[in-house]
């Protein structure tokens, strides 16, 4: 070289600046938002052409090697070559964590990238991790074209990677369209996608790392979300997921597509059968809340059968890790929300998940998965917008539950009815029909819970023993998402129910003389049972045969009760306590008082109780009785008039019942 050329290479080496230190393993963890304000300050001398790290020597690369790194931030980005992180950030070796694909998603890279950064915050000490997109980005704008062009056409099978990463995206452009109206075209879903896509990423890792949740939750770690502008070159940071807190609640401890078989989930044959051991309540739920959130989030696990599956299934019987009472509704199907394999649930629906018209068919069949086959969850599931519910909603206000049934779906409508009242009830008279619908769901899914526990003893037994818990759920048709209500708030109180069956599977066994004394406490809580099948318009009086007929006739009577009643039309006691021939002992006149029929009423008592054995007596009066009102208005008259003797003196018994 000539001495001229020595010179020049001498001032130009002069005029560059020093080789900047490099990040090593012996420095300390940086602070998440030291680390944000050093991309920050990259990005900005990016930005005026004034990069500072475009330098390294032998000294630089060595301490690399021989000290290890320690990246202060791991980046997902995208595999765009218009888009090199270094360069964006003005970095030098050893400062960023680096991660790209097309799309800066984690939708068909799911493990790679969330056991990457798991490295990168756990072993290498990495406190922040920046999820960055960037304007027309092909990937997402490939997905919504994909996305919009498939609206109203069935759903074609990916025919090649791409396809597949292009529909799976799909969910991103979705919500985009959504997010952003009706009236918006193309360009501007497809722009607003990238910034959907940021987040949709970083949700990912939240939900299905329980390590990087861990460094979250505890202020170790801070997940942020970029988007790179193509056209000026800078970096627009975005901050936290807005759905951070919520997704922080996730169990799910690794990503869907590395989800192995076990014995605690998929079982010793790969599904579930009489060979494995019975899952307690607590990892039963847990199995439905991370198969549900697998299903929300786009991806479920469950596997098709094999024939060896098939046959396990066959030889070694079922042992399903839980029961689903659930509403028949289409767009429900029960195995598919909780992401289960044939062998995981016992599934139970009808109309409106509820015991009401499949009563004994419901808790019968429960009490068959709990007891012969060991389930120790029940779960009650309800859905929103419940075609049932919202049909007994309508029924209920319109005043339609007066009238007798004209068919089976109508007598369901008005068996639901209550339901839809103590909605009503609840929200208050200004409430909307569709606040109503919506909190009758949730009424209507605590109402089945509480009729399992109340009619069925051996649910309840294993209730108290431990061995089984119920529960309800609401599955939120617009996301994909289970709300789990855990148990009934009446639950601890409904555990004393002495109640062995449902009401109408009750059996028709008639009193005579034949049948024991019933003790007074007994006889009251007949009484009490009884008004209140009357009450929720569950009967099952009524069904007397010519056996029963016979008994009656030819062995005699023992009423467990004795009931002085008004003679009032509306108040049938046998109706009114559901009671069959043969139980009551009436006494009724106007009024329910001995005043004017005290010899009759005394001795027909102490016949009753005498003769026949009967041990407790219930005297009924009755709301907006007409002998009672009558004597009230004569006896407030007689005393403003100062009193007309032939009036007192007729009125002289009636009035002592309301005298102040």
């Amino acid at each position: 070289m000539s001495f001229f050329g020595q010179i020049t290479e001498a001032l130009t080496l002069c005029s560059q600046p020093p080789v900047r230190p490099v990040r090593t393993a012996a420095d300390p963890p940086m602070e998440p938002k030291e680390a944000l304000g050093l991309l920050k300050d990259g990005n900005r001398r990016f930005v005026d052409g004034r990069p500072l790290a475009n330098r390294t020597n032998a000294v630089v690369r060595k301490e690399l090697v021989e000290l290890g790194q320690a990246p202060h931030t791991a980046i997902i980005g995208c595999a765009d070559s218009r888009a090199p992180l270094e360069t964006i950030f003005d970095t030098m070796p050893g400062d960023i964590f680096v991660l790209r694909n097309a799309g800066n998603t984690c939708t068909h890279a799911e493990g790679s990238m969330i056991g990457s950064l798991e490295f990168c915050t756990g072993k290498l000490g990495s406190r922040l991790v920046l999820v960055l997109g960037h304007t027309k980005c092909g990937a997402v704008y490939g997905a919504t074209k994909t996305f919009l062009d498939a609206q109203g056409v069935p759903n074609k099978k990916a025919g090649s990677a791409l396809q597949g990463l292009l529909q799976d995206l799909g969910a991103v452009a979705q919500q985009a369209q959504q997010e952003m109206g009706p009236d918006a075209d193309a360009d501007a879903i497809a722009a607003h996608a990238v910034r959907v896509n940021v987040f949709h990423t970083i949700n990912f890792l939240l939900q299905f790392s329980e390590s990087i949740r861990e460094g979250v939750s505890s202020g170790q770690i801070q997940i942020h979300g970029g988007i790179y502008h193509l056209e000026t070159g800078s970096v627009e940071f975005l901050g936290e997921s807005p759905q951070q807190s919520e997704l922080l609640q996730s169990s799910l401890p690794v990503p869907p597509s590395m989800v192995g078989s076990s014995e605690a989930d998929r079982g010793t044959h790969g599904v579930r059968t009489g060979a494995d051991v019975a899952i307690k309540s607590e990892q039963a739920l847990k199995l439905l809340m991370e198969g549900n959130q697998r299903f929300a989030a786009g991806a479920p696990t469950a596997v098709t059968t094999s024939k060896d599956m098939r046959r396990a299934l066959v030889k070694c019987g079922q042992a399903p890790h839980s029961a689903i009472v659930g509403c028949a509704d289409s767009r429900v199907p029960v195995d598919t929300v909780f992401d289960s394999m044939p062998g995981d649930l016992f599934v139970l629906r009808n109309a409106g998940n509820t015991c009401t018209h499949a009563e004994g068919s419901i808790v019968g069949s429960l009490e068959f998965c709990t007891g012969k086959l060991g389930t120790q969850l029940v779960l009650v599931l309800g859905h929103t917008q419940c075609g049932a519910v919202a049909g007994a909603t309508q029924t209920y206000l319109s005043g339609a539950t007066s009238k007798a049934p004209g068919s089976a779906l109508e007598g369901l409508l008005q068996g639901l009815a209550g339901v839809a009242q103590k909605a009503s009830e609840d929200l208050g008279p200004k409430a909307e029909e569709a606040a109503v619908v919506a909190h009758a769901v949730k009424v209507n899914v605590f109402n089945s819970v509480n009729f399992l526990l109340k009619f069925s003893e051996p649910l309840r037994e294993l209730v108290r023993k431990g061995d089984l818990d119920i529960q309800g759920g609401i599955y939120h048709l617009e996301t994909g998402k289970v709300e789990f209500l855990g148990r009934s708030p009446q639950h601890a109180e409904l555990l004393s129910s002495k109640r062995s069956v449902p009401p109408s599977i009750t059996t028709g066994a008639v009193r005579t003389s034949k049948s024991g004394p019933v003790l007074p406490s007994d006889a009251l809580a007949m009484l009490r049972d009884g008004n209140e099948r009357f009450a929720v318009g569950a009967p099952v009086a009524g069904k007397v045969y010519q056996s029963m007929r016979e008994a009656l006739a030819t062995v005699g009577q023992a009423p467990h009760t004795a009931v002085v009643g008004c003679a009032d039309s509306r108040v049938p006691l046998e109706t009114v306590f559901d009671a069959l021939p043969g139980d009551l002992f009436v006494l009724r006149n106007a009024g329910n008082t001995c005043t004017h029929a005290e010899g009759s009423l005394l001795g027909s008592l102490e016949f009753c109780t005498g003769a026949l054995n009967t041990r407790l007596i219930f005297v009924l009066g009755h709301t907006n009785c007409g002998a009672i009102k009558g004597a009230t208005s004569a006896f407030l008259q007689s005393k403003k008039q100062g009193g007309a003797k032939d009036l007192q003196g007729k009125l002289e018994g009636l009035r002592r019942g309301v005298r102040l």
